[in-house]
């Protein structure tokens, strides 16, 4: 494998050789690049609840799962960008390669406008629908709104990273995203502790930080000298790239927004519980998510793995990279959730002190991590169809076994015992049938397989 940041080539051989090796090299810095974004958000919640107050904590935690609902759909569709040049790859067709390149970096951008327009205008509605209490809203208005002007660039740096992972780069996304991370915790205590902003000040933070990391990630991809190499003259939609993308990249996009519905869903029934348990489970949703990206990672190195493959008819190849990432996804998981477990109390001081919330936040790690194996299992029968171009089955099976489930639950379980032990419990019993249906339809889907 050839590394470089700048320009040379950075890649890694996935038609040949070992396989478990390549996927851990691929998929621990795609994991720590999703830690860092995900502390980004984590950053802005402990920097609040240390130096503002639990109501300021709980306005920033309220946003998550809007934020993610509006994010995830798109990031789909990076995948489905980074599925087509990775079976380019395969094919070695670099007019292809060449032309998904450019055509993602124009839809990322104007997508992220589109959003950005549509989210400041239904910004107040969709908080108010989440029963989000009247001491909390105007912060988790103010940092939603600022946040929303950032959309351009989070989508940009997202698939400009796919471009990098499709050729098995995870590490250059990565190095930004420290730099520019690095810089978020900096203006974070900036805007917070010196200007004397609150939430709002936070979500200043996280837009400029996203930018940095948007804007090297470019610089990159301008500098390379290969196939990925980014020529601004060049910078435009090609139809039939785009249709392919969105044919594989919008069911996977679906499938995440799924997720960020139901949580939406979950997170109306927290803020009706009041501010100490939005801030509790706000505090635990920014430690239990290091874990999830470690599980997500492992999905899309699956996918991208078998679509280099798949590309170059290698089936049986594909067939062992399903194996052995499934193997290395759970194991792994299972072993981090434990270490996280662990340490969770001091964990969550880190983002309040007060026990109460440090009591509540541990039923949420406790639930959630005890089943995130199995949400691993998920991840990688959806990872290895999506890397075949089939991402309408997982993602429709998705939609009915968690968002039908969790929205379910909370209507009836949740309604007829209104406790956040009551809430918690959906996570592992809608992660463990999602998951009974997912490994049946993969194992249908390989007998039609030649």
């Amino acid at each position: 494998m050839k590394q470089d940041i700048g320009g040379k080539k950075t890649e890694m051989d996935m038609l040949n050789g070992s396989i478990g090796d390549k996927l851990l090299l691929f998929a621990l810095p795609l994991a720590l690049t999703g830690m860092l974004q995900q502390l980004f958000n984590a950053a802005d919640v402990a920097v609040v609840g240390q130096f503002v107050g639990k109501n300021a904590m709980a306005a920033v935690g309220s946003n998550s799962s809007i934020i993610g609902l509006l994010v995830n759909g798109f990031v789909g569709i990076a995948l489905g960008a980074n599925v087509v040049i990775s079976t380019f790859t395969g094919q070695k067709n670099e007019d292809g390669i060449h032309k998904c390149v450019h055509t993602s970096v124009l839809f990322a951008i104007l997508g992220g406008i589109a959003v950005t327009l549509l989210g400041e205008g239904i910004a107040p509605a969709v908080l108010k629908m989440m029963a989000v209490p009247e001491d909390v809203f105007p912060m988790a208005l103010a940092y939603l709104r600022i946040y929303l002007l950032g959309m351009p660039v989070i989508f940009l740096y997202n698939f400009e990273s796919a471009v990098f992972r499709s050729q098995g780069d995870t590490k250059t996304p990565l190095i930004c995203l420290v730099i520019s991370g690095i810089i978020n915790v900096i203006l974070n205590l900036f805007f917070v502790c010196i200007v004397g902003m609150t939430a709002d000040g936070v979500a200043l933070a996280t837009i400029i930080s996203n930018l940095i990391s948007s804007a090297l990630l470019f610089v990159f991809l301008c500098r390379r000298q290969d196939k990925l190499k980014l020529r601004v003259s060049d910078i435009r939609i090609h139809a039939d790239i785009l249709k392919r993308m969105v044919r594989i990249g919008l069911p996977a996009g679906l499938q995440s927004m799924v997720f960020s519905l139901s949580n939406i869903c979950i997170q109306s029934a927290v803020n009706s519980l009041g501010s100490d348990v939005m801030a509790a489970s706000s505090a635990a949703f920014n430690i239990e998510i290091l874990a999830y990206y470690l599980v997500n990672s492992f999905g899309q190195a699956c996918t991208t793995f078998v679509g280099q493959n798949y590309g170059a008819g290698q089936i049986n190849r594909c067939r062992r990279i399903t194996r052995i990432s499934l193997a290395l996804d759970v194991g792994i998981t299972a072993v981090v959730s434990l270490i996280i477990l662990a340490f969770g109390k001091p964990l969550i001081g880190i983002f309040n002190s007060d026990p109460a919330i440090a009591s509540i936040g541990l039923v949420r790690l406790r639930f959630i991590l005890s089943a995130e194996a199995v949400n691993a299992v998920m991840e990688i029968m959806s990872g290895s169809m999506r890397g075949y171009g089939y991402s309408l089955v997982p993602a429709v099976l998705t939609f009915i076994g968690v968002c039908g489930i969790r929205i379910g639950w909370v209507y009836t379980v949740f309604k007829a015992s209104p406790t956040f032990f009551s809430l918690m419990m959906v996570y592992p019993v809608s992660w463990c049938m999602s998951a009974l249906v997912l490994v049946a339809a993969y194992l249908l889907f390989m007998r039609k397989m030649p």
